[in-house]
């Protein structure tokens, strides 16, 4: 859940990377399903001994939120590999919507007091917590107009952290694993993501949305037919070698119960994000009956 201070924290710093986006390529899908222009990317890691109750603040969080009006819309993933912890994934497509939560969610958590304490045993729970900014790069995307995170249910990050001033070696690279994938015509789009506030810059995150666990195996075969394209192949290996700091690559599973989005990105897939909730059957009221099927009642 996108917490009110990790929000205002970001607003703040919105005239610090407006000139970083405005340099960006205005090429974008505004699709309610697309990969927004900028994230709000908020790692968080709970107290073991917490692990069950922080799910159930953060799921009863979501659905009371359900009934209002809140301001902006969260994606929770939950980590399958690495470190356990929670990964919110928040978009935005403008500074000035960035804003509006700053001002909104303090009256909303004193005109609902029992989601302020939900707000408040989650924060009590937590070991740490980073929030990231990262600008949308279509440049080095791979079909990101054809990402529609309606239908996901698990994301692969990338972060690649880079020596400095390599950015353009990277570009290099990905630019050219974007057209060795177009010469396949793989269906396996990636949206990348410069980050701009959070991390050691420079750092670009690289999102892979899946619907299945299993499109990874057809991940691990598109690397091994690029792998064998001769002098575009060494090029990336020696990009890798000599710009990269450090790569880490991770697997999450997405939580709906967790996430909170709005009603049109909702009908994408109505089912996985606003399931209905399961009826419990109701005891049968009947008076019990001995065998001969007399009344057991007794009887003064």
């Amino acid at each position: 859940m996108m917490i009110a201070n990790s929000i205002a924290a970001a607003a703040a710093l919105t005239l610090t990377i407006a000139t970083v986006v405005a340099g960006q390529t205005k090429e974008s899908v505004e699709s309610e399903t697309a990969p927004p222009k900028l994230l709000v990317l908020v790692y968080q890691r709970f107290s073991f001994d917490k692990g069950g109750d922080h799910d159930k603040w953060e799921i009863a969080a979501a659905r009371a939120c359900q009934k209002l009006e809140v301001p902006n819309s969260w994606i929770v993933l939950d980590s399958v590999t690495g470190e356990p912890e929670v990964l919110s994934f928040d978009p935005f497509d403008s500074f000035a919507q960035m804003e509006k939560p700053v001002a909104e969610w303090g009256p909303i958590y004193a005109a609902h007091p029992e989601l302020g304490r939900l707000q408040a045993q989650i924060n009590a729970a937590l070991v740490s917590q980073r929030t990231v900014i990262a600008v949308r790069r279509d440049d080095l995307s791979y079909r990101a107009n054809r990402i529609d995170l309606s239908k996901a249910r698990f994301m692969r990050v990338l972060e690649v952290r880079l020596h400095p001033g390599r950015e353009n070696e990277f570009a290099e690279a990905f630019q050219n694993l974007s057209a060795a994938y177009e010469k396949t015509e793989s269906d396996l789009p990636w949206v990348v993501y410069q980050v701009n506030l959070g991390m050691p810059s420079p750092t670009f995150l690289a999102f892979v949305p899946m619907k299945a666990v299993g499109q990874n195996d057809d991940l691990l075969k598109a690397r091994e037919t690029h792998a064998a394209e001769g002098e575009a192949a060494e090029r990336m290996q020696q990009i890798a070698r000599e710009a990269y700091a450090s790569t880490e690559s991770n697997f999450y599973s997405i939580n709906p119960e967790k996430s909170h989005v709005s009603k049109e990105f909702a009908a994408g897939d109505p089912e996985f994000w606003m399931p209905k909730p399961q009826v419990t059957a109701k005891p049968d009221r009947k008076k019990s009956r001995n065998s001969k099927g007399t009344d057991t009642k007794p009887r003064k």
